[in-house]
C-alpha cells in the first residue's frame, strides 16, 4: 500500500527486487518535485535564496527532524553534505597537540574508522576498539571499557552497519556511560533514523547524534545532520562561514565567533537541493500519518516473511545458522548473513543480481534490506532453489 509513493523509482527498476534499501533507499516521488522547487527558488531569488533557505526551509526541516527524534530544541540541529564532515568538526574540537584518547567499536562506518585509524598514527592519539560481538554482552563490555580510561571522545553506532544489531535502549546505554562525564559522546544514528523509533529527549543534552537522508529517510545523498547539546561551547577548528550566522552583523572581533545554537558546527556553502528533498519526504510522511513506529512494524513483518521463505528453501548459505543477529526486537532494517569467505559472498551476490535481486555486501557478509516500497507478496526467491 506504500508503493504508490515510489512510482518513479519502481517503474525505472521494473523487474528488480531491491534488497539494498539500507544502502541506497528509493526516493519517494515528491523528491523530484522538491528538486524542481529548489531550481525554481534559485532562479527566482538568486542571492536572496540564502535568506529564504535559512529563514524558512532550514527551520522547517529542523522541526520535522526534531519531532521524529523528540528533540526539544530544533535549532540545535545542524546540516552538512555528509556525516564525515560532521565527524571532522567534532574531532577538530580537540587540540591535536595534546593527548587524545578515543573509544569506539570494530563496526563503525568506514569513513569514521578510516579517519581515526589515520589519526592514531600520531603518537599522542590512542584509539581503543571494543568488539561488538558477542552481541549479548556488548553494552556491558563497552560501558566497562569507557570507565577504564580517561576518554575525550566516545563514538558508537545505534545500529551497526555490518550486522544489523541495534542498541535496544539508547537512553539506558548512554546512561551507562555516566562515569565518563567529561567525554564527548557521539552516536551514529544513520541506520536508526527513520528506521527505529528513537526518543532522544532524555539524552539530548549529553550526546551528539548524527544521521542523514541517504538511507531510510529516502531523501537521497547530500543532506546529513547532527544534533548538538544545548549550551555547547565547543569551537571546532574546522569551521566555515555558516557557523557565524547570528554574528555576521556584529562588529569585527579579533576572536573567531560562533553561532550560539547547533550551527556553531556548520561549514560553508552547500547544495541545498538535498535538504529540499528530505523536507518534502518528511512532510509527506507527516501528512500521511506514516510514523517511524509504523514503518518499523511494517519492515519487521517483511523481514519475518522473508525469513520464512528462506527457511522453506533451506538454502545452504542463507540459513538461520548464518544470520548474524536473530532478535528482530533488537535489530535494524536489514538482515546480515555471514558466509565462509568474501569470494563466496561476492559469488552469491552476483547470482542474485543475475536473477534481478539487488543486495549489498561487505567482506564475508551479505545484507538484505527492507523498506516501505516492498510488498512481501511479490518476493520471489526461486533462484535460490536447488
Amino acid at each position: 500500500m506504500y508503493q504508490q509513493f515510489y512510482q518513479r523509482f519502481l517503474t525505472a527498476n521494473k523487474g528488480k527486487q531491491h534488497f539494498a534499501c539500507h544502502s541506497h533507499h528509493y526516493w519517494p516521488d515528491v523528491s523530484r518535485d522538491a528538486m524542481l522547487e529548489y531550481w525554481d527558488d534559485s532562479a527566482r531569488l538568486v542571492d536572496d535564496k540564502w535568506h529564504y533557505i535559512f529563514s524558512e526551509k532550514v527551520p522547517q526541516t529542523q522541526q520535522l527532524i526534531a519531532d521524529i527524534l523528540q528533540l526539544p530544541q530544533p535549532e540545535q540541529i545542524v546540516f552538512a553534505p555528509n556525516t564525515h564532515e560532521l565527524v571532522m568538526r567534532l574531532l577538530s574540537c580537540f587540540d591535536l597537540r595534546q593527548p587524545l584518547r578515543i573509544l569506539t567499536t570494530d563496526s563503525e562506518f568506514h569513513s569514521f574508522s578510516r579517519q581515526v585509524k589515520r589519526l592514531s598514527e600520531y603518537d599522542n592519539v590512542v584509539v581503543d576498539i571494543v568488539a561488538v560481538e558477542p552481541f549479548a554482552s556488548f553494552e556491558q563490555r563497552f560501558a566497562q571499557a569507557a570507565a577504564a580510561q580517561d576518554y575525550q571522545l566516545i563514538f558508537c553506532s545505534q545500529v551497526f552497519f555490518n550486522s544489523g544489531f541495534a542498541i535496544a535502549d539508547l537512553p539506558a546505554f548512554v546512561a551507562s556511560l555516566d562515569s565518563v562525564s567529561d567525554a564527548m559522546i557521539a552516536i551514529d544514528g544513520y541506520h536508526g533514523f527513520m528506521a527505529l523509533p528513537t526518543d532522544l529527549s532524555t539524552i539530548t543534552e549529553r550526546i551528539f547524534y548524527l544521521a542523514g537522508s541517504y538511507k531510510y529517510a529516502g531523501g537521497g545523498e547530500g543532506c546529513c545532520f547532527m544534533s548538538v547539546p544545548l549550551g555547547s561551547i565547543h569551537r571546532p577548528l574546522y569551521t566555515g562561514w555558516f557557523a557565524e550566522f547570528g554574528t555576521l552583523a556584529a562588529e569585527k572581533s579579533a576572536k573567531v565567533l560562533y553561532s550560539e545554537d547547533g550551527y556553531r558546527f556548520a561549514g560553508a556553502t552547500m547544495d541545498f537541493s538535498a535538504l529540499y528533498r528530505l523536507n518534502a519526504v518528511l512532510r509527506l510522511f507527516k501528512q500521511q500519518g506514516i510514523s517511524v513506529g509504523r514503518i518499523h512494524q511494517y519492515v519487521q513483518q517483511l523481514q519475518q516473511v522473508f525469513l520464512h521463505k528462506l527457511s522453506e528453501l533451506q538454502h545452504r548459505q542463507l540459513g538461520l545458522a548464518n544470520l548474524l543477529a536473530h532478535d528482530l526486537k533488537q535489530h535494524g532494517h536489514f538482515l546480515t548473513f555471514r558466509l565462509g569467505s568474501p569470494s563466496e559472498v561476492a559469488e552469491l551476490a552476483a547470482q542474485l543480481k543475475r536473477a534481478g535481486i539487488e543486495t549489498d555486501y561487505r567482506g564475508d557478509r551479505l545484507r538484505f534490506g527492507f523498506a516501505l516500497y516492498h510488498n512481501s507478496a511479490e518476493y520471489d526467491l526461486s533462484c535460490l532453489q536447488g
